[in-house]
């Protein structure tokens, strides 16, 4: 078994820790991937894993993925991830969250969590009983940044797939546009019921197909089985459940111009980028265009530090910047040969000073 640092997704990360409480059966993982810029700021995500190096793979990822997208979001956050081991029945209970946030609290501030797959603003709650070093908490009012941060994340995801068909295919509307969104959850059901409103043609799919469909029959749109939807001919493939799935099988299926959607670590590798480019498929790097969630909640967390409310108004001017970002990206990708992915990656990594 190599150790962590010699495993292919380890990129100079800063901590890399296991926390186990035999009292509540918790078993986590917290990596801390930059604290460059900031503490390391990045959902908790509770999975369960066929197996424990899956877990830590995702935590390893998601953390280096953090660090990206923090700085292009141009947020004075660094960047972590955690994951908590799910056992096949998804058991959660109020003492493995205590002991979670204790964990947190442990750090002194180093890590700070929020939600993700698995978690909910209720689990953000219980954390935050243990640590200060939580964001995601219900908003006090209708002006103030906070809570779940799904809708944000889906905006910002609505306004990076607009600009990518203007920037592809030359439209400034989307009424008529096709695009095909895998998952139908949180976020990809926020950004189907936006985009629908613009008049878009969409096909819907999911690995919950009762969900896909339920929503299908609700905006007018198309359900397939989850295993169908990246052989729909489109106008955008926009992919917002797990990662990894563009790789050479998965990209040889697209019959999309475009990809731009919210899953993270969508290339399952490096080389998968130069991979979509070679076939002429504008891609939005995933941590680029998914920056919605992470802007309201860290613009949360930074006002609550300095005794301050967080600006619902500063939240949203945050995400109309995300379009501009994307097509710097397109346009240094267009200059000068190098696939998207790379671009924004070299941009990230200049801005965490690597």
């Amino acid at each position: 078994m190599p150790a962590i640092w010699e495993e292919p997704d380890f990129d100079d990360h800063e901590l890399v820790q296991v926390v186990r409480d035999r009292a509540s059966g918790l078993t986590a993982i917290i990596a801390l991937h930059s604290t460059h810029l900031g503490p390391g700021a990045g959902g908790t995500r509770f999975w369960h894993y066929g197996e424990p190096a899956m877990a830590m793979r995702d935590a390893l990822r998601l953390s280096r993925g953090m660090s990206y997208k923090n700085a292009m979001a141009g947020l004075p956050m660094g960047g972590g991830k955690a994951v908590v081991l799910a056992d096949p029945a998804g058991t959660k209970t109020p003492e493995m969250l205590a002991a979670f946030g204790a964990a947190i609290e442990a750090l002194g501030g180093r890590y700070v969590t929020a939600e993700d797959v698995g978690m909910s603003e209720a689990d953000m709650v219980a954390i935050a009983a243990r640590t200060r070093h939580v964001t995601g908490l219900p908003a006090k009012d209708a002006s103030q940044a906070g809570g779940d941060p799904g809708p944000f994340t889906a905006r910002g995801i609505y306004y990076g797939i607009k600009a990518a068909v203007a920037y592809r295919l030359g439209r400034d509307d989307m009424v008529g546009i096709h695009v095909a969104i895998q998952g139908t959850g949180s976020v990809g059901g926020g950004v189907a019921r936006l985009l629908a409103a613009d008049g878009a043609k969409l096909t819907l799919a999911d690995v919950n197909a009762e969900r896909a469909a339920s929503l299908a029959a609700e905006l007018g749109a198309e359900a397939v089985s989850a295993d169908r939807i990246m052989d729909v001919a489109c106008d955008v493939f926009s992919p917002n459940a797990l990662g990894a799935i563009l790789d050479d099988t998965g990209i040889a299926r697209l019959q999309a111009p475009i990809v731009a959607g919210g899953a993270n670590n969508q290339l399952a590798r490096a080389e998968h980028g130069q991979v979509l480019a070679a076939r002429g498929i504008l891609y939005a790097p995933d941590y680029v265009i998914n920056a919605g969630g992470i802007i309201a909640v860290a613009l949360e967390y930074l006002a609550r530090e300095h005794g301050q409310p967080g600006s619902l108004d500063e939240v949203h001017r945050r995400l109309a910047e995300i379009p501009g970002r994307l097509t710097a990206i397109w346009d240094e990708s267009k200059a000068s040969g190098r696939p998207a992915d790379q671009v924004a990656d070299a941009m990230a990594q200049r801005l965490i000073g690597r």
